[in-house]
């Protein structure tokens, strides 16, 4: 007999996967579409391979609860539940990469509002087209650390040769970044590696997928670290 415990879980988990089933069905949906089909907290849009693996995720503890269930075991649920709050409590991180609730009840129809336009109007158009400001900021991926600098980078790589940017006063920021990424820094890009592969994300996807995250370092930076420490890396994943 289901216990109150096993109650409360097994109705998260159908919650889960009712919003997990609409995530699925906007993977289809331009950015524009995504943004204005749920009321979405601000979060960096979940791509399908991690939909797909939380839906799996959620379908296999489901059937673990309900085997449990018949087993008679009275303590399971309570123990998953202590260790959700302890997790949510003590050993969870910031993240801004998370799957959001998708609820049918708050769903809007796409089909009765208008699409905003991708190209720029032009000096005589109507403003009425122009894409909401709430909108654009809900799409916008937030940037990752170091954008400043980054684009320092980025602008000196094109400068002719021969020619220098204007003078500029160092910064700590930016000295931080000349002499590269902490040891603090470096070890969260080794975890991030060892739980994307643990994932069944591929060696060559690694660099790029971090760079996007929060609080990363520049995709050059992640590279270099990812290459140093690939035998950490396949050690810790257990692939070594």
């Amino acid at each position: 007999m289901a216990t109150p415990a096993d109650q409360r879980l097994l109705e998260l988990l159908d919650k889960w996967l009712t919003s997990l089933e609409l995530h699925a069905k906007y993977a289809s949906l331009d950015d524009d579409s995504y943004s204005k089909v749920q009321p979405w907290p601000e979060h960096q849009r979940p791509s399908r391979w991690i939909i797909d693996l939380a839906r799996q995720k959620a379908l296999t503890l489901r059937n673990s609860i309900e085997e449990r269930i018949k087993m008679g075991d009275a303590k399971f649920s309570d123990s998953l539940e202590l260790m959700t709050f302890l997790a949510n409590l003590v050993g969870s991180e910031h993240i801004e990469r998370f799957i959001p609730a998708a609820d049918p009840a708050t769903e809007r129809g796409l089909d009765t509002q208008d699409a905003p336009t991708v190209e720029a109007p032009g000096p005589g158009a109507s403003g009425t087209r122009e894409m909401p400001k709430f909108i654009a900021g809900m799409v916008r991926e937030p940037p990752p650390s170091g954008t400043a600098q980054v684009a320092r980078t980025e602008r000196k790589a094109k400068a002719p040769a021969g020619k220098s940017e204007p003078h500029q006063p160092p910064s700590p920021e930016s000295s931080g970044f000349a002499r590269g990424p902490s040891e603090e820094v470096r070890e969260q890009v080794i975890a991030d590696a060892v739980r994307l592969v643990q994932w069944g994300r591929k060696w060559y996807e690694l660099a790029e997928v971090i760079a996007k995250m929060a609080d990363r370092p520049h995709l050059t930076d992640v590279r270099r670290i990812l290459k140093d420490n690939k035998a950490v890396i396949d050690q810790r994943a257990g692939r070594g």
